[in-house]
């Protein structure tokens, strides 16, 4: 009976396996109809009484503006370029600050939260954790990193039931995502890490001032010139 089990585990292993890869393939060309976290949200507007319409509008890499793509780099991963999908160093930053206590300090690079929120479900679990992992590494090796950012830009949150860039430009601006100003694009990515609690177009001060630092690591990253390395800045994973 142990055998039999095991080997079933096995099988249900490799299917997932099989599975998981041919979607990331897929998605590489095609773009997502929807996100794991976009299900989640309107599950919970259901159970809170509230439900609410989902706002998004796929754009293609040449529709979202520059500035929007440099701002969320400088603000959320600035080793993007040169990572394979996981920044070590900010890792083991992490570690040794949460172990200190206090507020608990993340370490997700775009391309983790691409995994997230387009194939899992919220949350801190190791089994979270280690599927996250595994969609990562699927997508920085069969995805290229324009890709990889064009997916997050269409994905992420912006506020409640807001996602991608297109929808959060037409929410907060009233622009569409390819007339995105340089001061609107740095006010998007300030809000980032929060963005049900914080607001691009009536932003706190601390946004102000955060939006204003990501301005000028735009800036010292070379503005939109720093696009054009976008997939030739990474080595192999053995010579770093």
């Amino acid at each position: 009976m142990l055998r039999t089990l095991f080997r079933r585990f096995v099988k249900t292993l490799l299917w997932f396996a099989v599975g998981s890869v041919v979607l990331v393939l897929l998605f590489r060309v095609v773009p997502p109809p929807f996100t794991a976290l976009m299900i989640e949200r309107k599950v919970e507007s259901w159970f809170g009484g509230e439900p609410i319409d989902l706002q998004r509008d796929w754009q293609p890499w040449d529709q979202i503006s520059d500035s929007l793509k440099v701002a969320v780099i400088a603000g959320e991963d600035q080793k993007f370029p040169e990572h394979w999908g996981f920044d070590i160093s900010a890792i083991q930053a992490a570690f040794a600050h949460n172990g200190r206590g206090g507020s608990i300090r993340g370490a997700s690079t775009l391309s983790q939260q691409v995994s997230k929120n387009l194939f899992l479900w919220s949350g801190r679990s190791w089994l979270r954790k280690g599927l996250e992992a595994w969609f990562t590494a699927l997508i920085e090796v069969f995805w290229p990193k324009q890709r990889i950012l064009e997916v997050y830009l269409n994905s992420v949150e912006w506020d409640d039931g807001v996602f991608g860039a297109e929808a959060a430009a037409r929410h907060h601006f009233r622009v569409s995502a390819d007339a995105l100003s340089r001061q609107q694009a740095s006010l998007l990515a300030a809000v980032l890490p929060n963005p049900r609690v914080w607001n691009a177009s009536r932003p706190s001060p601390y946004v102000l001032r955060r939006a204003s630092w990501i301005r000028q690591q735009m800036s010292q990253l070379g503005g939109d010139s720093y696009l054009l390395g976008l997939d030739h800045a990474r080595r192999a994973p053995w010579a770093q």
